[in-house]
């Protein structure tokens, strides 16, 4: 129930000349960022479309961002056009067998410096500086526009309904689509040390308008968008004390017809509206169908905690968009058969602290955790290895194995990518390195199969030329961790 005699949806009690609350119609900053920047990140597919479902072969199809929009900038969710997979031909090829030790030579920029193997703060020397990119993964500080997951926050979930579509779905029904499953999926990822609490209506909220006046869509006009978010949040204010509450979920009754699957967003607000006493930096627009895309709502949920789409968007939308981390991260891919988050986000999010990150300053031999496994007692272990390449860039090492949000994955191993702090949201801030290059795996499963195998086994090294870094896996214990050394290329082994 709100705690105001009327309805407030204003920023500062200011109106614009045309009568609109300011705030609700946004802006084309991104919020808190230096700068500013249009933003729009979010679901890699959009909840079915024309294209919907599975493409042929039972292989999840590939769908992609919807385009940004201006005016309360968003975190965008839409379909790729096509879909579907290829055949199993050139998607069948199978790692060489003869392949126990794999050397790969990529570009990239420093060298690992020889010197102590840990210096006493192992930790400050390999975090990246945040930049003004959106959601930059640099993490020497916190963006503190956004909530940071290290305690319970609380999430309401809000459903309206439209005056020319009677629901097919209770509230409860359409709530059970996300949760408990989306809690689980962050309680695991935290290790138990971030809860996500939903508080979801248990009555539909009437529009005040039919949901084709809205003109909802992925390229969603800033006006109509701007009308929307006000009429909804004016609609919901007698049943729903924002002040209350850390995230909100707007979810659109998903059979009226004009709600389209492709416009799920995380929308950023430029000047934060005001309802019920507080300011409202984002929301959450979900318009996904019943069923929805698995895991949409943790991806979409990633941004609200400042975590960049991974994707990878062709410019003319007709390409790859898994090139760049294939199933291995959800902000990825919410398809993903690895979707647990990266060790380097963990690190961002507070969920890795200097114990269970290693700052490899000269030749280490580490063993790492699986970066999925749950921490019984607390006790974490080593979950991620880091070398410094540049001022902006790193070099990140990780053990995946298949256990907790990743217990589907196609390939256990080491895995190695690279993190830019300096590339914003969508443009590349993360790529994982394919160790077997000439080979895919998991064809009929993965979002992009030639890298469904990129983790290094037992036995094999990757050398990476312009870091003049080796990576060599040397064992795995009976527990499931992995003991990996690294050191400069130019070492000679001993």
């Amino acid at each position: 129930m709100s705690s105001q005699p009327e309805p407030e949806v204003h920023v500062a009690g200011q109106q614009s000349p045309s009568g609109t609350p300011e705030g609700v119609d946004g802006g084309t900053r991104c919020d808190g960022d230096p700068g500013g920047c249009g933003c729009e990140d979010g679901g890699r597919y959009g909840g079915g479309g024309a294209d919907g479902g599975k493409g042929g072969g039972g292989r999840p199809r590939r769908g992609g961002p919807g385009a940004g929009s201006a005016g309360g900038s968003g975190d965008g969710s839409g379909d790729r056009p096509g879909g579907g997979p290829s055949g199993p031909g050139e998607r069948g090829r199978l790692r060489s067998a003869a392949a126990a030790c794999t050397s790969l030579m990529a570009l990239v920029a420093t060298s690992l410096v020889a010197g102590p193997a840990v210096a006493k703060d192992a930790v400050s020397p390999c975090a990246l500086p945040r930049t003004s990119a959106h959601h930059s993964l640099g993490l020497d500080t916190w963006n503190p526009a956004y909530p940071r997951p290290v305690r319970a926050l609380d999430a309401v979930m809000v459903f309206l309904s439209f005056p020319d579509a009677e629901p097919h779905h209770t509230p409860e029904r359409l709530a059970a689509d996300h949760f408990p499953a989306t809690s689980g999926f962050f309680e695991r990822s935290s290790y138990g040390r971030f809860s996500l609490r939903p508080h979801p209506l248990r009555r539909w909220v009437e529009m005040p308008k039919e949901s084709t006046a809205y003109g909802i869509s992925r390229d969603w006009d800033a006006e109509r968008r701007g009308s929307y978010l006000r009429d909804a949040f004016a609609a919901a204010d007698a049943a729903v004390d924002f002040s209350r509450y850390d995230i909100v979920y707007l979810v659109a009754d998903p059979d009226a017809p004009g709600v389209d699957s492709d416009a799920t967003k995380v929308v950023n607000f430029d000047r934060p509206p005001r309802v019920d006493g507080v300011g409202i930096r984002r929301v959450v627009t979900v318009f996904e169908r019943h069923p929805p895309d698995r895991n949409v709502l943790a991806h979409e949920t990633g941004h609200v905690f400042d975590l960049p789409d991974l994707y990878h968007r062709p410019v003319d939308g007709r390409g790859d968009w898994d090139t760049h981390v294939g199933d291995w991260d959800v902000m990825g891919s919410q398809f993903g058969m690895a979707p647990d988050l990266f060790g380097w986000h963990k690190w961002k999010l507070g969920w890795l602290d200097g114990r269970a990150v290693r700052c490899v300053t000269g030749p280490e031999l580490i063993t790492l955790e699986p970066i999925a496994a749950p921490a019984p007692g607390g006790g974490l272990g080593t979950r991620l290895a880091v070398v410094r390449t540049g001022p902006g860039s790193a070099l990140a090492v990780e053990a995946r194995g298949a256990v907790g949000n990743d217990d589907g994955l196609c390939t256990e191993g080491v895995l190695i990518y690279r993190v830019r702090s300096d590339a914003a949201s969508g443009s590349g801030p993360v790529e994982v390195v394919d160790t077997h290059p000439g080979s895919e795996a998991c064809w009929d499963r993965s979002v992009y199969p030639e890298l469904a195998d990129a983790p290094l086994g037992v036995g094999e090294t990757v050398t990476l030329a312009e870091e003049r870094v080796r990576v060599e896996v040397t064992d795995r214990t009976p527990s499931g961790a992995w003991t990996v050394r690294i050191r400069s290329a130019d070492d000679t082994p001993r």
